[in-house]
């Protein structure tokens, strides 16, 4: 792509050219603790997602309360450009609850790993199995789009999860999801998973990866189930979520854009802005080491690095600030150089010598 480096070294895979990502920030990404979105603040990210160019948006969980419900039938009657969704249990009362939104589609969970089952689900593997496929049935019935996510999948027996995932296929499901409920993938692991669940399933069917970041592998894990033959993964802006938090949305677009070479038509522009909204309306302050937004990304300090990036600034980024409508800081410190300084004084329309850009230095230096 236009001002970014080449990445030769990865190879081009065709087969990614398909793949697409859905938003979940106003159902995950609010169960961060102490996040808790007003009904304008979620139609505010809403509206920008959708600027951004979101095929999809899970909306939130109606069954929680009454604003939560009325906050995703609010999104869902905005007659937005992307597809929506809310979660459900395997309850009729919960799926009713998204009828009643008007969504597009539902989201349907359940979980037969047995450190599930035998905690949190209290029911054999047989039962979720026959309550997963009935809560199928009726969503679809209603003219609902059916996903169904697996949760806790990686912690669950690969040919347990392949007869859950064809049962749910057989009712009606258009996609099922492998979720890393707790972060445990590995990128390779996540890979041979996809791959075996993949040929197990009816190509029409599709197949979402929604990954946590408990080892800090969410991103990862997410790129390389796609580049295993997953259509399509879940994230959150900023990677928010419980605990760690989910897949980083713009850490997703970016890596699939840049590393390989996959255009999502996605205005990438909206994604720095979108990250500042969220941050503002959540309350938690990204760290200003954050991948693609955060506030160090496109500054330069060290001498070596500074008098390279004003010769050519790919030396030291792998993709110009400006596809992000962002721009790039020269900033003094301890390991500055003079081309720092006198770059710094073109800034502020000035010029000095080079004596003089030594003897400013020397200051910075010391921390005068």
């Amino acid at each position: 792509m236009p001002g970014a480096v080449s990445t030769s070294f990865n190879p081009k895979l065709d087969h990614l050219e398909g793949v697409t990502v859905y938003d979940t920030t106003l159902r995950d990404g609010e169960q961060a603790p102490g996040v808790r979105f007003t009904m304008g603040q979620k139609v505010e990210i809403a509206g920008m997602l959708e600027e951004l160019g979101i095929p999809e948006i899970e909306a939130g969980f109606p069954i929680v309360s009454r604003d939560e419900k009325s906050a995703v039938k609010e999104i869902a009657g905005l007659g937005h450009c992307f597809r929506t969704t809310a979660l459900s249990r395997i309850k009729k009362e919960d799926i009713d609850a998204v009828i009643d939104c008007g969504t597009d589609g539902i989201i349907l969970f359940a979980s037969v790993s047995p450190l599930h089952l035998k905690h949190k689900m209290h029911r054999t593997y047989e039962e979720v199995l026959e309550l997963s496929v009935e809560a199928v049935e009726y969503a679809k019935a209603h003219g609902l789009f059916v996903a169904f996510s697996a949760e806790d999948a990686t912690r669950t027996a690969s040919a347990s999860l392949i007869e859950l995932y064809k049962r749910v296929e057989d009712a009606g499901a258009s996609r099922v999801h492998i979720a890393d409920t707790v972060g445990v993938a590995t990128p390779r692991g996540m890979e041979s998973l996809v791959r075996k669940i993949r040929g197990s399933l009816d190509p029409k069917t599709q197949l979402c990866v929604h990954c946590h970041n408990d080892f800090g592998l969410a991103t990862a894990n997410a790129i390389q189930g796609l580049i295993g033959g997953a259509d399509v993964a879940a994230a959150t802006v900023n990677g928010m979520g419980e605990r760690a938090g989910n897949t980083s949305l713009e850490e997703l677009v970016m890596g699939l854009r840049v590393l390989y070479d996959i255009d999502l038509p996605f205005n990438l522009a909206v994604l720095s802005r979108l990250s500042r909204l969220v941050e503002r309306h959540a309350g938690i302050k990204i760290s200003p080491h954050k991948p693609i937004v955060g506030d160090n990304v496109f500054r330069h300090e060290s001498g070596i690095h500074v008098a390279a990036v004003l010769e050519n600034p790919l030396t030291y980024e792998p993709f110009s600030p400006e596809i992000l409508g962002l721009k790039r800081k020269i900033v003094l410190g301890k390991h500055s150089g003079r081309q720092a300084v006198q770059a710094k004084m073109e800034e502020l329309d000035a010029f000095c010598n080079i004596g003089e850009a030594e003897q400013i230095l020397e200051l910075v230096k010391n921390g005068l």
